[in-house]
C-alpha cells in the first residue's frame, strides 16, 4: 500500500501582516484581504495546483506573516 503524500497547510500570523496584499495578488484562489487589509485565508489546505503561486506569495510577503507547512493528510474527511 502506498503512503498518502503530506498535505500543504497555510499558516498566517495575522499580527505580523502589514496588509500589503502580495499573497492575494500571487494566489487569489487561496488568499484575500479583510476589510482592515490583513490577509484572509480562503483555503487553508490548497491543492498542489497552487504550489507555485503559494511559494511566490510566501517569498513576497514583506513581513514574514505567511508560512507553508507540510502536514499529515486529514483522513477524517
Amino acid at each position: 500500500m502506498s503512503a498518502t503524500p503530506p498535505t500543504l497547510r497555510v499558516v498566517v500570523d495575522r499580527s505580523l501582516c502589514m496588509g500589503a496584499g502580495q499573497c492575494a495578488f500571487s494566489a487569489p484562489d487561496v488568499f484575500d484581504q479583510d476589510d482592515d487589509g490583513r490577509v484572509k485565508v480562503l483555503d487553508p489546505a490548497p491543492g498542489a495546483e497552487h504550489l507555485t503561486a503559494l511559494h511566490q506569495a510566501e517569498d513576497l510577503c514583506p513581513s514574514g506573516a505567511l508560512r507553508l507547512v507540510e502536514a499529515a493528510p486529514d483522513h477524517t474527511r
